[in-house]
């Protein structure tokens, strides 16, 4: 679905009686229909999409079918993007995915067909003002992270995971959905034509998408993820701002409220995990997507604790950057082991020591308390 959609419920007329095979998908010219399929409500409308709910005739079961306005369907790029959703889509086959099952065009409208999910999405339940306690929320980033590690397997990064793009099934699934952002990690092509443009949506993007920086990879969906689940166990999106710009900014240079500032019952490891996946630096987050499975596993065995420098560090603003900027800080691992090369050797402390001089009385006084004792223990012996 698409950013902008909010789910609107069947009329009482639509459930008491068949919908008729109509033609149902209409714009300002007119209504068109989709062959194959008989629309039944409109669930949703973004500025990319409407998206409807519908019956496929041959297979009797009910899909959900994104459609293209037709106001946008002489614009080659949103074309090319809407087509590229179903086939990225197509490549997936996981429980935690919303599965894609056909794309096409009819009279001039571009649809594409997916499984139709009954529920609810995350954002609907934040906006109702739902605070999702923390095994609830880890649960559901649980699904959401196995989702992603299936889709980075297949090579694809999707980069606009957010509330809006997670559907809850009454069952407790949790599935993803939307690829419309979706890319193929390494298509060099795609690269160089995004490079130093700006992809999702700013109160999850990560900042490497922010400065336009075309070689983001899977990084970008932990910190998505990370987003979403401040925000599930808050309230409260990491960053606010009056402008979508100006969030943005707060994402590049402003430090992270630590999330038990605004909910005192989170656990340590909880805090510390969601810290990690909203690093500035992606390589200061988790190394792959099983790494952040493993930790969200094991949240109250997590004991990693990153300095606020490594979290907080600011990446260079949006009017000034370029890819040859200041470097971002050398990830953990070198700067620990910069910090065991800088300290002295234990030889030296040792030297150190013998230098001082009360450090020699003191040595002198247990060597003279050694003799005595030992002498104490020969005159016992020998009586």
């Amino acid at each position: 679905m698409s950013d902008q959609e909010s789910k609107t419920p069947p009329s009482e007329q639509a459930n008491s009686k068949p919908a008729p095979i109509q033609p149902a998908v209409s714009d300002d010219h007119g209504s068109r229909q989709i062959p194959g399929y008989q629309i039944l409500e409109k669930l949703g409308a973004g500025a990319m999409a409407v998206v409807f709910k519908a019956k496929q005739l041959s297979l009797n079961r009910m899909v959900a079918i994104k459609v293209l306005p037709k106001k946008l369907s002489a614009d080659k790029e949103y074309v090319e993007r809407f087509y590229a959703e179903g086939e990225a889509a197509a490549k997936l086959n996981h429980t935690n995915i919303v599965q894609a099952f056909d794309v096409g065009e009819a009279q001039g409208y571009h649809y594409f067909v997916m499984e139709y999910v009954e529920g609810k999405t995350v954002y609907d339940e934040l906006a109702a003002g739902k605070i999702y306690s923390e095994n609830e929320a880890l649960d559901i980033t649980i699904q959401i992270a196995r989702a992603l590690q299936h889709a980075h397997d297949q090579g694809l990064i999707h980069r606009d995971v957010k509330p809006k793009n997670i559907m809850l099934t009454e069952g407790g699934v949790a599935k993803l959905m939307d690829m419309g952002l979706a890319r193929v990690a390494d298509d060099s092509a795609a690269i160089a034509a995004e490079a130093g443009r700006l992809f999702g949506t700013p109160y999850y993007i990560s900042p490497e998408q922010i400065i336009g920086k075309a070689t983001v990879d899977f990084s970008c969906d932990i910190y998505g993820l990370g987003a979403t689940l401040y925000h599930m166990v808050t309230g409260h999106v990491p960053f606010d701002g009056d402008t979508p710009k100006k969030v943005m900014l707060k994402h590049l240079k402003e430090k992270l409220t630590p999330p038990d500032r605004h909910n005192l019952e989170l656990s340590f490891g909880i805090c510390k995990l969601i810290e990690k996946m909203l690093a500035k630096h992606p390589q200061n987050r988790h190394k792959t997507t099983q790494k952040l499975l493993e930790d969200l596993q094991s949240v109250d065995f997590l004991l990693e604790v990153q300095t606020p420098e490594s979290i907080s560090t600011p990446l260079s603003s949006l009017e000034q950057h370029t890819d040859t900027s200041t470097p971002p800080p050398p990830p953990p691992e070198l700067v620990e082991t910069q910090a065991t090369a800088n300290q002295p050797s234990t030889d030296t402390l040792l030297v150190e020591v013998q230098k001082s001089p009360a450090n020699k009385l003191l040595l002198i006084g247990l060597l003279a308390s050694l003799i005595l004792n030992i002498v104490l223990l020969v005159v016992w012996l020998l009586k």
